[in-house]
């Protein structure tokens, strides 16, 4: 797959926490009933690690594992992998960028459940590879739990990536995402019944997944390509072609390289391209 140049370099995080913080102390400002809990969770801290470490622990906890116990997980996944570190910076942009909804960076790191449900996954996946399966596929399942999105510790996925609402996103255990990927609510990325081994989708850089799409099967979903809302997929995609219906044709062509960073979702003007 070829790369779609968004990434964010390793400096650039100390400006996306400066600018966190300088949107959580207006926040305070405006709204002092919320300033002990923003000062808890973000102006307290000292990087943007420190906070997102102790966000989701809060999110995480429960009465069987407490957030001490979370905050020690992720604080150990964060100081392993540079590329966690990398990809907080990346995830976050790439919702301000893509989503209008999102005002400033603050809201989506407090409030974006697509984020927190991301970031946590990254968490798990690290786990993952060091071995630790059994407290993976906790962490997994405490994840659906909390944020309603399902996402196997073994699936491999990219930066920048943007999961908007996220309720019910579903990525199964050998599906693959690559790099500045948007996807929305509802979206699966899963196998076709009992079949063993690699059996999950492969999507490509800059890919834009619409609201309840199904991918299904070991298929490959081209770099820049283009899936319709409500879409099944059960074919390979070509790169920068837009599919929809059930099951998916090419009914087009995106009107950029990358259609995941435009986020347009009209198919209607491409039909017959």
């Amino acid at each position: 797959m070829s790369e779609v140049n968004i990434a964010v370099p390793t400096t650039e995080t100390s400006l996306v926490w400066r600018r966190l913080r300088n949107e959580v102390q207006d926040m305070a400002e405006a709204e002092p009933m919320l300033a002990s809990y923003l000062h808890a969770t973000v102006l307290k801290h000292r990087t943007l690690e420190d906070s997102l470490s102790y966000l989701l622990a809060g999110r995480l906890s429960s009465v069987y594992f407490s957030a001490m116990s979370f905050r020690e997980i992720i604080d150990e996944a964060l100081g392993a992998s540079p590329e966690i570190r990398e990809a907080i910076s990346c995830d976050l942009l790439a919702v301000v960028d893509r989503d209008p909804a999102a005002r400033g960076v603050a809201q989506p790191f407090l409030h974006y459940k697509g984020f927190h449900a991301l970031q946590s996954y990254r968490v798990s996946h690290w786990l993952w590879l060091e071995g630790r399966e059994a407290l993976a596929f906790f962490c997994q399942n405490r994840i659906s739990e909390v944020f309603g999105i399902d996402i196997h510790p073994a699936a491999r996925v990219g930066k920048g990536i943007l999961v908007d609402h996220g309720t019910s996103v579903v990525i199964g255990e050998t599906a693959v995402v690559g790099d500045n990927v948007s996807m929305l609510h509802e979206v699966t990325l899963g196998g076709t019944g009992k079949e063993t081994g690699d059996r999950h989708p492969k999507v490509g850089h800059g890919v834009l997944i619409g609201a309840g799409a199904k991918v299904l099967g070991n298929v490959r979903i081209g770099d820049g390509a283009k899936i319709g809302a409500g879409s099944v997929v059960l074919n390979d995609v070509p790169p920068h072609t837009t599919v929809a219906g059930v099951p998916a044709k090419i009914v087009g062509r995106p009107e950029t390289e990358a259609p995941a960073l435009s986020m347009d979702q009209n198919i209607e003007s491409q039909l017959g391209d």
